[in-house]
């Protein structure tokens, strides 16, 4: 996997500095989940499991990324140490891959430090709403096939079933 340590909002890492300043590091339970299908196709596929499990577990912050959050010239010096040594120690629940979900129901579920949690939001929502688009694109295009052959031209299309972000 690329190098994705700093793929996040930058407010995910102003946030997190902000609960890391003030001592605000309790544990935090977060869930993922979608307000509604915006094709009213009643349904999707839950799918980026794996890249969000890969995500974390490469999870570590360099030298060269440290360096540029500290060019920002916003974060303390204690937070950078902090993510220099970054580890994610919480757990993760999660709708096991290609299950059929439905809105306002938890996918994912984040259990972690708040400090840790928030740096993962991010990734997550961002690998979720990918991988689930094409797979639930994918889903309908083969029922509505009913049984014949199908051949799809690639991403380039897959967000056209879905006029906007899906998660919205």
């Amino acid at each position: 996997m690329d190098r994705l340590e700093l793929l996040a909002d930058f407010y995910e890492f102003t946030m997190s500095n902000g609960y890391f300043v003030n001592g605000m590091n309790d544990i935090t339970y977060f869930d993922v989940f979608f307000r509604k299908v915006p094709d009213k196709g009643g349904y999707a596929i839950a799918s980026g499991l794996e890249q969000i499990i890969q995500y974390i577990q490469n999870l570590r912050f360099d030298e060269e990324d440290i360096s540029y959050l500290r060019s920002q010239k916003i974060f303390s010096e204690d937070y950078l140490k902090y993510l220099k040594d970054f580890k994610f120690t919480g757990d993760i629940w999660a709708i096991p891959e290609g299950t059929v979900i439905f809105p306002n129901e938890p996918i994912i579920t984040v259990k972690a430090p708040a400090i840790e949690a928030q740096l993962l939001e991010t990734a997550i929502l961002a690998f979720l709403n990918h991988e689930s688009l094409i797979a639930t694109k994918t889903s309908r295009i083969v029922r509505a096939a009913s049984g014949r052959p199908v051949m799809e031209f690639g991403a380039r299309r897959a967000h056209r079933s879905f006029c906007r972000c899906f998660w919205c």
